[in-house]
Order: C-alpha cells, then structure tokens, then sequence
C-alpha cells in the first residue's frame, strides 16, 4: 500500500502527541527512588560469556558512552544476549545511562537538534516551527526533562541486533536514531519483514522484563514511571533521574526535576542556527 505525504505527516504528528501525552504522565507519576547502584553491562557479559557488542561512538561526538544499568536489570539484559546468541544474533548495546551533561549536549548537538527541527518544518509543511512546537517534541525524542529521561535513571537500553553468521545487522528498517514516520515500533511505513524483526526483538525483550517504547524502535526500559505506565502496573517508579558516583557508587536524585535541560531562550538561539545551517545544505 503507497501513502501519500499528508497520511505520513498526519501519522507522525498523531504519534507524537501521544508520545506527548505519555510524557507529561510521567510527570506526576509517583516515584519511590530506591537507591540503588549501576552495573556494567560488559562486565557482566564477558563474565557469563555471553556474545555482546556494544557501541563505539560518542555522545554529541563529545562523550563516551556508560554502558552501565541499574543492577537488578542486569541479569535480564544478560538472559537476552543469551537468548540472542542462541538465536544466532548478537544484542547491541547503543547507549545505557547518561549524565545530565551527556543528556543535555545530545538535545543540543547539531546531528540530533537539525534533525528534529528538519521534523517540525516538514510537520509544518515548510514554515517555521515555533519554539513551543520545538520544545514539545524535543520532551519525546531526546527527553528535554528529566523526568522523561529513562536513560538519565539508568532505566534504559538503546539497542540493535546483529547476524552470528555473517555480521549483518537485523533490518528494522531505519539506522539507530533515525528520526521519522518510520521510527515508532508500530509504524505502518514499514514493510511486514521490518515489523516481524521489530517484533522478534521485542517478544524477547519484554519477556524479560523490558518495555518497548512506542516512540522508538530500539529503545526499552524497565522500572521507571513510563514503564509503569505503559504496563498500567498502579504500581510506582522505583528508578528517577540521578547522579551517580562511579568511584563510590553511591546514586543521588536529581534535585530538580521540573527544569528543561535546554530552556526556551537556549532553544530559540539553537532554532536560528539550526535553520541557518538547513538553509546552507539547500543551496
């Protein structure tokens, strides 16, 4: 079945007002920090020798990736790659948890803020976006809040998969951090194969524990608000923003949660140079 530009469009900013809505329940959901520590992911495969790989690039070309979760995540993480390799796949880690400094320098990198703003002006069909408009899908696509930050909470997994055999990634049809109508797990721009390796995945994912943001097809978490939400448990979060100590290992909450990582001022400034540098690419 072909689509048209406007059936995309209307999909996409269908799917991002949900996304939205999701994101300002997180808010209010109730939160119980349990404290607890991160753990490494490749130490811990490597231990229970168990076939990984793991991402070798750099937070807004700036910062090296942690490929840490919370610690009572890891055994479920391990229990995928395991099932992975006997599947004959190979899990991927893209990124685990990161700091409000790698947080905020992602939002605001050129390669990820162009992006989204190239988005908006196509949501809009050519004509500037508003900051709001900015800010408002910036909340689902690189968490601007913390409250919406899974990986701030060290609660989240970005992944993708490959072949044992021949190393060949399993297509899900749009590189990591694509950002499109193609981009959210259910999207109906993709073909039937894209949707059953989007779906194997998952089914061994969740079967471990991990929830699959509708938003992202390779992002899935686990213990924070937006999980219990999706999975309606009534249940509170366990796992909110924090500052972690790699020495001590001691985890701190945030102690503001409400603030924007990059505010409306900072985010006007980024919108004009962003549009000046899309502008450039045109000519």
């Amino acid at each position: 079945m072909s689509y048209d530009e406007s059936a995309r469009r209307n999909y996409w900013i269908e799917h991002m007002e949900r996304s939205f809505s999701l994101m300002q329940q997180m808010i209010d959901y109730p939160l119980v920090e349990c404290g607890e520590t991160l753990t490494s992911i490749p130490e811990a495969a490597l231990d229970a020798g168990v076939e990984m790989l793991f991402s070798n690039t750099k937070i807004a070309d700036r910062f090296d990736r942690i490929f840490y979760v919370r610690q009572s995540l890891i055994s479920a993480l391990i229990a995928i790659g395991a099932d992975m390799n006997n599947r004959g796949w190979i899990l991927k880690v893209e990124d685990g948890f990161r700091t409000r400094e790698m947080q905020t320098a992602l939002g605001r990198s050129p390669a990820v803020f162009d992006t989204i703003v190239s988005m908006c002006l196509w949501e809009c069909e050519g004509n500037t976006p508003s900051v709001e408009l900015l800010d408002r899908r910036a909340r689902c696509l690189v968490a601007n809040y913390p409250q919406n930050g899974t990986h701030l909470m060290g609660a989240a997994v970005d992944i993708s998969v490959w072949q044992r055999d021949d190393g060949k990634e399993v297509w899900r049809g749009a590189p990591y951090l694509d950002m499109s109508e193609c981009t959210m797990m259910d999207s109906p721009f993709v073909n039937k194969d894209i949707h059953h390796n989007r779906r194997e995945i998952t089914c061994m994912m969740e079967q471990h524990g991990f929830m699959h943001y509708p938003g992202e097809f390779w992002h899935y978490n686990q213990g924070d608000a937006a999980y219990h939400l999706l999975r309606q448990t009534a249940q509170p979060a366990i796992y909110g923003p924090i500052e972690w100590d790699a020495v001590s290992g001691t985890v701190t909450p945030f102690e503001n949660l409400t603030s924007p990582l990059t505010p409306p001022d900072i985010m006007n400034q980024n919108l004009r140079a962003a549009l000046g540098r899309l502008e450039n690419l045109d000519v």
